[in-house]
């Protein structure tokens, strides 16, 4: 999807994908991931979720990546916290301590700029793209992040004839999108109640999100 689709999304204020809480997958089943360690995280396509304050809050540090700058700077301010803003190229850096959100495109990230991560928490970015795209961003993915790295993967799964931002995802494309580089386990499959707010926007049934633990091999 173009860069502009995205930022008019978030001039516009049109972003149903944002929770406004933490999300009780990262809630339950992060400390089985993660463990009692202190590991650095990497958050793509982060937006301003409320979920990296939560994993900074256990003494993770942070570097999420988001394309909209009007996210990074709502995502501060709404905490009521404040972040340096350090300007450059290829990203916008915008640092509070240990967390570090970086505005600019995912796909300039090199590996240089994640040796220090060991962990990745992905709710919104492969459900953010379009069957095109996700393959190119697992490829990158897979290159950027060290071997060894595990990742929460969540997804969303739903009629197709549906139109996305967030995307349905099958578990059989997890499956094929990560087979080879990484070790999967099927973690859940839950499905919606129509109240959901999703299901209750779209006006959908029988819609899913199922949660993963990869490892890169």
């Amino acid at each position: 999807m173009e860069h502009e689709f995205w930022h008019e999304r978030w001039a516009k204020k049109e972003i149903g994908f944002h929770e406004g809480t933490v999300n009780q997958y990262l809630h339950d089943h992060w400390p089985d991931l993660a463990g009692k360690g202190s590991d650095g995280v990497f958050v793509p396509l982060c937006g301003k979720a409320r979920d990296i304050w939560w994993l900074h809050d256990r003494c993770h540090p942070v570097l999420g990546v988001e394309l909209s700058e009007i996210a990074c700077k709502d995502f501060f301010e709404e905490s009521g916290e404040k972040a340096k803003v350090h300007p450059g190229e290829p990203f916008t850096r915008f640092v509070h301590d240990d967390l570090e959100i970086w505005c600019g495109d995912f796909f300039q990230l090199v590996p240089d700029d994640l040796k220090h991560v060991r962990l990745v928490y992905d709710r919104a970015a492969l459900i953010a793209l379009p069957p095109s795209m996700r393959q190119k961003y697992v490829e990158h993915l897979t290159t950027i992040i060290p071997d060894g790295t595990r990742i929460l993967l969540i997804t969303l799964d739903y009629d197709t004839e549906i139109k996305g931002p967030p995307f349905n995802v099958s578990n059989d494309e997890v499956q094929e999108l990560y087979g080879l580089d990484y070790d999967i386990e099927h973690i859940l499959t839950n499905t919606l109640a129509k109240d959901h707010p999703f299901a209750k926007r779209r006006g959908l049934e029988g819609a899913s999100e199922s949660v993963f633990r990869l490892t890169k091999l």
